[in-house]
């Protein structure tokens, strides 16, 4: 990171405010961070924290993605962008489906844009589980997203930008959580609302999100969608976890709700390779892309009829891991 420009879009949100403590932390010699974001209240609270006479290399960008001309402006002389603006609420998406078009999927393709017009080295974009086999308007706006990036690198040039993709599930306390709804009704609720007593989710921390998205910084090339082994969560077990004696409500599935997430689909399992901590899903192609994972991480490719589900994950968090993360 040393000297490097760093731009995160959606800077204000949880995952923002997280990569930016982790990189001021451990990252004494960046040049430059940019909070790029559309809530002026947020990056004011932000600023609090990061005061401009301590943090001088810390900046504050107003500013939309859907918004081409803003972005050309805000990324020139960056080294790394860092995407993770997007309009995320399932239920908000099926009734709002122009929305969540126009930041999803324009956003994704003006951040193309922008990144070629200045030469940006590299440019990380976040995805999530509910962009495989999606059913509902907001997976399908991230799939379309995380194929624009992906196809992105066919058009870079010799020297041109890398695009690469990240991709995990539901993140622990973060605004999109279930936790924070459930921890609020423990003490003044009557029931826990659950869709179906047999949902399961994929979990991650944002300490984790962060470790993934730093680790793909350093590593990969572009063309690449990296997916994290991680572990599964009975939604009846974190209502459970928070307050066992609070009585559970089924209400029904919502419009675009699945009862388990995909990370990895068996369609994509002819393109994924098990490189350890995470699998990789390349770009068809790109044959150097697969030649690279080979010889630098002893990559080994997974079975024809592979497929990453959250109810089918071996990997699961009991009530007191659960407990621990909340």
């Amino acid at each position: 990171m040393k000297n490097k420009t760093i731009l995160i879009t959606g800077g204000t949100g949880s995952f923002g405010r997280e990569l930016t403590e982790n990189l001021i932390s451990n990252y004494k010699n960046i040049k430059k961070l940019i909070i790029y974001s559309r809530d002026e209240l947020k990056q004011y609270e932000m600023s609090k924290i990061y005061p401009k006479k301590k943090y001088p290399f810390v900046r504050f960008f107003l500013g939309d993605i859907r918004d081409i001309d803003r972005l050309i402006y805000a990324t020139q002389e960056v080294d790394y962008i860092i995407h993770a603006a997007a309009l995320k609420q399932v239920d908000t998406a099926e009734y709002n489906p122009f929305e969540f078009v126009k930041t999803n999927i324009i956003g994704a393709q003006n951040l193309v844009q922008a990144a070629l017009t200045n030469n940006v080295k590299k440019l990380i974009a976040l995805s999530t589980d509910k962009a495989v086999s999606p059913i509902n308007l907001y997976g399908a706006t991230k799939l379309c997203s995380d194929k624009i990036f992906v196809a992105a690198n066919n058009h870079k040039g010799s020297k041109g930008t890398s695009f690469s993709v990240v991709r995990y599930g539901n993140v622990a306390n973060s605004r999109g959580s279930v936790i924070p709804l459930f921890k609020s009704l423990k003490s003044k609720g009557n029931f826990f609302p659950i869709t179906d007593m047999e949902m399961t989710r994929f979990n991650i921390t944002l300490e984790q999100s962060v470790e993934m998205v730093i680790w793909t910084i350093k590593n990969a090339k572009g063309g690449e969608v990296v997916v994290p082994k991680i572990p599964s969560l009975r939604i009846k077990d974190l209502a459970k976890a928070i307050d066992p004696q609070k009585k559970i409500k089924i209400i029904g599935i919502r419009p675009g709700e699945k009862i388990h997430e995909d990370l990895i689909s068996s369609h994509d399992a002819i393109n994924t390779i098990d490189i350890g901590r995470y699998y990789i899903t390349l770009n068809p192609l790109d044959d150097k892309l697969r030649k690279y994972y080979a010889k630098n991480f002893k990559s080994k490719k997974v079975k024809n009829n592979f497929y990453y589900n959250s109810h089918e994950n071996l990997q699961y968090l009991s009530i007191s891991d659960i407990k621990k993360i909340i």
